[in-house]
């Protein structure tokens, strides 16, 4: 029996002799594998490490978009995710504050009590848990600056924050909603780079430099930056100062969805430049949208002016007309041709006119002011028909078959069709005399009109004017002119009375204004549906400038698909022309520089007969401003003569002033400055004081004078 037992202890000191070097050896291979082995060159130890410590990148603050009156388009408003590493406090600052830190916690947020917080952050460092998120919802800056206050967070030059983190993320507002939204642009969500517009145009300029360091990613993805070094501060984005202004572009955006509404138009476009700069200062884009409840609203969801190319119809007429005038092929008022019934055929085509029955015999002039598709054609026929390749590089020298060069994204290249190209016919020229047969922008019909406003000298589109980092400008866009004419100052100038006699006489002459001059062509164009071009389907349009004495803006009207019982009443003159009207009314009213003087020239530089007195120095500022030549030539208080001159008016220091004339403020300046008491009668000027000009102070009763006014 003691055998057996003797046995089992002997086999049981096997076993445990066995466990034990097994653990050692167990032991012994984890030291080797943490501290010794390698894998790819580097320590188990290594990699551990770098499962938790990545590379991370933190987004810099991309830069402003203003408008041109320095007004915000598009900013990024910082939002902070706000976390604690509960370790990094000592012990008795740790349990010291740790409850005003929750009962701040509770009060921001609102959704726990303070309590909870307050254990939330004390379980954490007893976990050693270096990292805990606070809340999931982010905080604004101001929040943000209150926050810095706190124990936890405040930080000083001699001690740093002791476990707060305020982790930045930056989100795009626009201001003003969804104004100018397509021309602005956005962002990709995920990425944050810019996808259309000026976001995307300039996305190297507007981001900025992000930041690249090391972070630690700890339980749930949260990822704390392992310090705040240089390489973790993101160098800000440059600003972009724009030409739009805001004022334009909203009368833009509310005369077209006004129209859009008004016809169920499936889109429209309206743009407003300037025609010495080429500064695009509105670029209105709206596309009818059905939404989920069935209703139909405007929305910006394509850039039809920069992207949306079709045939221009009639507009383009200007450029045919301007071709034969450079070739001296017409006489606007000499050359004539028989338009017939309204319609006609040419080879395979039939050309036919809006006006019904037919326009008769028209002059050249006539031609392009009631806009007939016959009367083009006709004068086409004499003298391009047999020459289209000089016809086609007028077009080129017109700029009509390249893009406008604007610093956008998007911007399409026209199609303008020429004899080498495939698909050239027979009635090619034809059609294009009219505006069919191409695809052309609205803004670069647009750019063309306005080298004519500004006789013959074509202007590149322009909408950023400068680029700024802070206060310092990085990039200052002058405006580019071509260095060559688009045409002969003598064709420019009768390119422009055309453009004037359609709106006093032709088809846009409901839009003529008593107050300034317009100038403009409409142009209506055929829609094609299933390969063919559909009647009372029409994309229309009206391009025009104003004053047509001295053109200050270019303005382009874009109606697509008017809708209506009447085809009759869907054409330009009706529906896209008074959107143009509407537009260049409101910015007459708005512009005071393109007012014209109230004054006569008989009139200027007369005082006016109520100003009978003033002091001097008010009388020079008032008379430069108003370009008055008639200004005081002495010093101090001052009256003027019958004769409309300036004469000084003394004042002795022992009588009573003379205060008629005089404003109230000077008056009582003048008399309240040598103890007078003023007693005041009526409004307006001093017509009257109660003590007598001149009289000596010595014989007045009393200190107190009555001034009437009138």
């Amino acid at each position: 029996m003691s055998n057996i037992k003797e046995d089992i202890i002997q086999r049981s000191k096997h076993i445990f002799y066995l466990v034990m070097v097994l653990a050692c050896v167990v032991v012994g291979r984890l030291i080797y594998l943490q501290y010794f082995d390698e894998f790819k060159g580097k320590h188990w130890r290594d990699r551990v490490v770098e499962a938790t410590i990545k590379r991370d990148t933190l987004r810099a603050m991309r830069g402003n978009i203003y408008a041109a009156d320095g007004s915000l388009l598009a900013t990024s408003l910082p939002t902070y995710v706000v976390g604690l590493d509960p370790t990094m406090a000592k012990p008795d600052y740790f349990n010291k504050k740790v409850d005003s830190l929750g009962i701040l916690l509770a009060h921001i947020y609102g959704d726990r009590s303070a309590r909870d917080y307050t254990d939330l952050v004390r379980d954490a460092r007893e976990r050693k848990r270096r990292y805990v998120l606070l809340n999931r919802r982010r905080v604004t800056f101001q929040e943000r600056q209150y926050m810095l206050k706190w124990p936890f967070f405040r930080s000083s030059a001699k001690v740093a924050a002791r476990g707060g983190v305020l982790r930045p993320y930056y989100e795009r507002y626009h201001p003003f909603d969804q104004m100018a939204e397509r021309t602005i642009g956005n962002l990709d969500a995920k990425t944050g780079r810019g996808l259309i517009g000026l976001e995307a145009s300039f996305q190297s300029e507007l981001a900025g430099k992000n930041a690249v360091g090391l972070v630690e990613v700890l339980s749930g993805g949260v990822r704390k930056p392992v310090s705040d070094g240089p390489d973790m501060k993101p160098e800000p984005g440059m600003d972009l100062y724009t030409t739009i202004d805001v004022n334009y572009q909203d009368m833009a955006e509310t005369a077209l969805r006004k129209t859009l509404e008004k016809y169920g138009a499936a889109k429209g476009c309206v743009i407003v430049m300037e025609v010495a700069t080429g500064e695009i200062r509105a670029m209105a884009n709206l596309t009818r949208q059905t939404g989920r409840d069935g209703n139909a609203r405007y929305v910006e969801n394509f850039n039809h002016a920069l992207s949306g190319r079709t045939d221009p119809g009639s507009t383009f007429k200007l450029a045919t007309m301007m071709a034969l005038m450079e070739e001296k092929a017409v006489s606007l008022d000499q050359t004539t041709v028989h338009t017939g019934p309204g319609i006609m055929k040419y080879k395979s085509a039939y050309i036919r006119d809006a006006h019904r029955g037919g326009m008769g015999t028209l002059t050249a002039r006539q031609v392009f002011e009631k806009s007939s598709n016959i009367g083009t054609h006709l004068l086409m026929q004499r003298y391009f028909y047999s020459r289209p390749d000089l016809y086609c590089q007028y077009l080129r020298q017109f700029h009509l078959t390249q893009p406008t060069g604007i610093r956008m994204k998007g911007e399409a290249v026209p199609v303008v069709r020429n004899p080498d190209m495939k698909g050239w016919s027979k009635t090619s020229l034809t059609f294009m005399s009219y505006g069919y047969e191409m695809q052309i922008t609205p803004l670069q019909m647009l750019t063309f009109y306005n080298a004519i406003a500004n006789n013959g000298r074509w202007v590149r589109p322009m909408l950023v004017r400068q680029i700024k980092l802070a206060d310092e400008v990085v990039e200052d866009n002058q405006p580019y002119v071509a260095p060559e004419r688009i045409c002969s100052p003598e064709t420019a100038k009768k390119a422009q009375e055309l453009l004037r006699g359609v709106v006093q006489r032709g088809t846009a002459r409901h839009i003529n204004s008593a107050h300034y001059a317009i100038a403009g062509k409409t142009g209506t164009a055929q829609k094609i549906v299933n390969g063919k071009y559909q009647v009372g389907k029409y994309y229309t349009s009206f391009i025009g400038y104003f004053p047509a004495s001295k053109p200050r803006y270019t303005v382009l009207a874009v109606v697509d698909s008017p809708q209506g019982d009447n085809a009759d009443l869907l054409y330009a003159g009706t529906v896209a022309a008074p959107v143009f009207r509407e537009v260049a009314d409101r910015i007459v009213a708005y512009d005071i520089q393109m007012h014209e003087p109230t004054r006569s020239s008989q009139q200027q530089g007369r005082p006016d007969p109520k100003l009978m007195a003033g002091y001097a120095n008010d009388l020079h500022i008032i008379s430069n401003h108003l370009n008055m030549n008639e200004v005081p030539s002495t010093e101090g208080w001052v009256e003027a003569t019958s004769k409309g001159q300036w004469r000084s008016r003394p004042t002795k220091p022992n009588q009573v002033p003379d205060v008629r004339g005089l404003s109230l403020r000077d008056a009582l300046f003048v008399l309240e400055n040598k103890g007078y008491r003023v007693l005041i009668e009526g409004k307006g000027r001093v017509k009257e004081q109660s003590m007598s000009p001149g009289q000596s102070i010595a014989d007045a009763n009393s200190k107190t004078i009555t001034l009437r006014l009138g």
